[in-house]
Order: C-alpha cells, then sequence, then structure tokens
C-alpha cells in the first residue's frame, strides 16, 4: 500500500521502539525495560502499522516475528535513527560555536560591532551573543561561565582569569562644527567652555576628573550643563551647539569623518584608557573560543579599524 498523503509519519521515539521490538521479538520485553506498560507500547507499534500502511509483525504467544516490510523498515531505521543521532550531534556542535561575549557599554556599542564581523571572516561557523554591561559585573559574569569572554575597562582583579590588553581607546574633547577648537588643546583651556557629561560613573569622568585635580580644580568647577545616561545623548547635544564633552573616539570617529563635529586631544594629559579582554585559561576553554581569543590578541587595536 502507498503511504497515504497527509497521515503522520511516526515520530523517531516510536521507529527507535519498533528497533528494539524487532531486536528481542518481544513487545512485553522491550516495555519491561523502557519501563512503559506492554499496551502503550503494542498501541505505539500499530499506529506505526497503521500510518505505513503494512503489517510490520507476525504475532503470536511466543512473540513477534518481523514480516517481509518489518524487515524492509528496520534496515531503514536503522538509517534514520544513526541520521536523527547524527542531526543532533551537528545541532550542539554547532550551539557550543556561539560564543557569549559581555562588553562595558561604550565598548559593545562602538568597538565591537565590527569587530565581530571581521572575527566572522575568520571563523564562518562561529555564532556571537554579545550583551552589554559593567566592568565589574562582566568579571564577575566570565569567572561564573555566564560568558566566555569579556572586554572591561578596568584591570581585572580576579586571579583566576587571564587578561590581555586588546584595545588603547583614546579619550577625545569632541565640540560643535562652529566652535573654533584646534585639534590640540589644553586641559585648562576646556574650563570655560559649557560642558556635557555622563551621569553615571564612569572612566573617562575619572580620567578627566584625575587630571583637573593636578590643576587645582574638579568637576565641580566646571560649566557643567547636563548630565546624560549615553554617549550618544552628549553627541547630539554637542552636534546642535550646546557645548563640548569628552568621549572614546571609537564613539565619534564616523561623525568627525562627517565633519559633524570636531575631535580635539588634550595635549598636557593623558585621559586614554585600556580595554582588557578577560577570560578563563585557555586550556578549559572550548576550541572556537580559544580560536577567537588567540586571534583577537594578535589584531587588537586594528580590529576597531
Amino acid at each position: 500500500m502507498v503511504f497515504k498523503k497527509g497521515v503522520k509519519f511516526m515520530d523517531i521515539e516510536c521507529l527507535e521502539y519498533f528497533q528494539k521490538v524487532a531486536r528481542c521479538n518481544s513487545i512485553s520485553k522491550v516495555a519491561n525495560m523502557s519501563h512503559i506498560s506492554q499496551p502503550a507500547l503494542s498501541q505505539q507499534m500499530q499506529k506505526l502499522e497503521d500510518s505505513l500502511g503494512h503489517e510490520l509483525f507476525v504475532r503470536s504467544n511466543r512473540g513477534v516475528k518481523l514480516t517481509q516490510a518489518g524487515e524492509l523498515v528496520l534496515k531503514y531505521a536503522d538509517n534514520i535513527i544513526r541520521t536523527y543521532e547524527k542531526m543532533l550531534s551537528e545541532l550542539e556542535k554547532q550551539q557550543k560555536r556561539e560564543i557569549k561575549i559581555e562588553a562595558d557599554i561604550t565598548i559593545a556599542t562602538y568597538c565591537l560591532p565590527s569587530a565581530l564581523l571581521k572575527m566572522q571572516n575568520n571563523f564562518p561557523t562561529h555564532k556571537y551573543n554579545l550583551i552589554s554591561g559593567f566592568s565589574d559585573q562582566i568579571e564577575e559574569d566570565v569567572l561564573n561561565d555566564i560568558c566566555e569572554v569579556g572586554f572591561i575597562i578596568n584591570h581585572p582583579t580576579a586571579e583566576d582569569l587571564v587578561s590581555q590588553i586588546v584595545i588603547n581607546e583614546r579619550v577625545v574633547l569632541i565640540s560643535p562644527t562652529e566652535y573654533n577648537v584646534c585639534e590640540k588643546i589644553r586641559l585648562e583651556e576646556v574650563i570655560d567652555h559649557p560642558l556635557i557629561i555622563l551621569k553615571e560613573k564612569c572612566i573617562i569622568k575619572e580620567n578627566v576628573n584625575r587630571a583637573l585635580n593636578s590643576l587645582g580644580y574638579n568637576f565641580d568647577d566646571l560649566n557643567i550643563i547636563a548630565r546624560l545616561e549615553t554617549t550618544e545623548a552628549i553627541k547630539t547635544l554637542v552636534k546642535r551647539g550646546y557645548g563640548v564633552g569628552f568621549v572614546a573616539y571609537n564613539a565619534v570617529k564616523e561623525d568627525y569623518y562627517s565633519k559633524n563635529l570636531q575631535v580635539s586631544r588634550i595635549e598636557d594629559y593623558n585621559l586614554d584608557y585600556n580595554v582588557f579582554m578577560v577570560n578563563k585559561a585557555s586550556k578549559i576553554l572550548a576550541d572556537e573560543t580559544r580560536e577567537f581569543v588567540e586571534r583577537f590578541k594578535c589584531l587588537g587595536n586594528n580590529i576597531c579599524c
């Protein structure tokens, strides 16, 4: 009988039971071994026969014996089950290729998206799951296997983690195009400008404040006109001519190339900071994570260009 279109075909579990029954020549034995009731297993075998339109067993008091059709189904069942198991194995491997990456917000927003696309060219089978966060929490997440790789802006404190400086992030002063600000400027010259800063604690504010302290100033002495949530918000107000702001260069280089704002470097203080890649010891990393880490170490700053 030809298999009827629209009839639901057996699932893999049913086929596996069929294979066991065929090899044991007994429904009752397989039911006992599989911890299901004999009537339930008998019903599954009957449904399999109905779906195929062929009797697969000759039943008797001494057990069951395969019919000619049953022999044919058993032959293909072996192949189907092995193919199915191989598929699951490949799916598992594919899932493992997803590398969970957490990065400090600025790095996740402006550096890593393009960097990960470049990494994808080197490792087409890799998949990257990028999440933004804060450096202190990211370090904990790497330790607790919540992510495999972290990018943080503070020197890691955990002894169990391996760290590598992969990016040196330049800090620049951005100003509206109509401002007459030189490409190189002394920090003291910034004090008279209206300043837009981030609301939350961040390494750029820390570095700027440290430099101001050496001049006998702090943020309270500056003309701060806005404290905002994000770098994007700072960029928006600067472009509209409201004031100046300190940001990471990678966050504004496209705007700079497009001449939407001016970029200046502080010439008398180094406000730059390092980005550390952190991960567990190489010997306990999955192969794909190890590949990613080693490649990223080699590329460093170049990967963000």
